[in-house]
């Protein structure tokens, strides 16, 4: 089995700055770490491998300062690690990213072997979007499970996994052909500490480093910020708010009085929405 996972070096949320004019984020001086997300994605990349066997390839696309998250990848015990790096992909939004991603996958698999499942993080704590791994998913034609939780079962005779995906109202069990695209959620495993022998290999180990031309792409317009539509207009800290939190006593009331005083208070603060339940209702 071929897992391609895909990783993105992020700045430090801790320690994060927007430039006052652009209202872009300000890398320079900025630690820089593995996006936490991918780390999830990434354990459940290696116990994939670890259980029914193949390789793990781990693809990011970034300055040359990248190849520092890779070597850690390949620290946990990746197999390879390809850099995308390129002076075309500066300045990339949520659809440039995913298209120069999904065009490296592609050149990846006739390099390496088609994957059989693409993992992302759920999303990347610098742009919070959670739009890169679907569109990936888009651009390739794969059936996309977002915000995993545990992958159940897979049959690589039958080519089906069944996964538990998170949603609002509750877990949900899908099943799946693959090829697959998966985007894991937070928490939903335990990763792993490198052994020596991985840290010695990733010192080691050479990371290819491919330009937009090695990776296959030819439309150099749909990279960077000519590919990109996405227009950041504003960056701020929204004000606090001026009005208190109103406070309900409950002591010794019973619970069906405490309700009739929450739903009048509620409705008193938003008159229009006491109109609007009637409407709905017919009443």
């Amino acid at each position: 089995m071929h897992i391609v996972i895909c990783i993105k070096q992020v700045p430090d949320s801790a320690q994060i700055r927007v430039h006052p004019v652009t209202n872009t984020i300000m890398r320079q001086g900025v630690p820089t770490i593995i996006n936490p997300y991918d780390l999830f994605a990434l354990e459940e990349a290696l116990r994939l491998r670890d259980a029914y066997g193949g390789e793990v390839t781990v693809l990011s696309m970034g300055p040359p300062m990248a190849e520092d998250a890779l070597r850690k990848a390949l620290g946990y015990g990746a197999d390879r690690a390809v850099l995308l790096t390129d002076r075309y992909f500066a300045g990339s939004d949520t659809l440039a990213t995913s298209f120069a991603l999904s065009q490296a996958i592609a050149k990846v698999g006739e390099t390496f072997g088609t994957p059989d499942i693409v993992f992302t993080g759920k999303q990347t704590i610098d742009g919070d979007t959670a739009q890169v791994g679907p569109g990936i998913a888009k651009r390739l034609d794969l059936l996309q499970l977002t915000y995993v939780a545990k992958i159940a079962s897979i049959d690589l005779a039958a080519r089906e996994i069944q996964v538990e995906r998170r949603s609002e109202g509750g877990t949900q069990m899908l099943k799946s052909r693959l090829p697959c695209l998966i985007t894991m959620l937070e928490g939903t495993n335990e990763i792993r500490r490198g052994s020596l022998q991985d840290a010695l290999c990733a010192a080691r180990s050479q990371v290819l480093k491919w330009s937009a031309a090695d990776a296959g792409i030819e439309d150099l317009t749909r990279c960077g910020l000519r590919g990109s539509p996405t227009v950041v207009k504003r960056v701020f800290a929204p004000t606090p708010r001026a009005e208190k939190a109103a406070q309900i006593d409950t002591a010794e009331k019973p619970l069906r009085d405490i309700a009739d005083e929450l739903i009048a208070a509620i409705l008193t603060r938003q008159p229009a929405l006491e109109h609007e339940l009637a409407f709905n209702s017919g009443a």
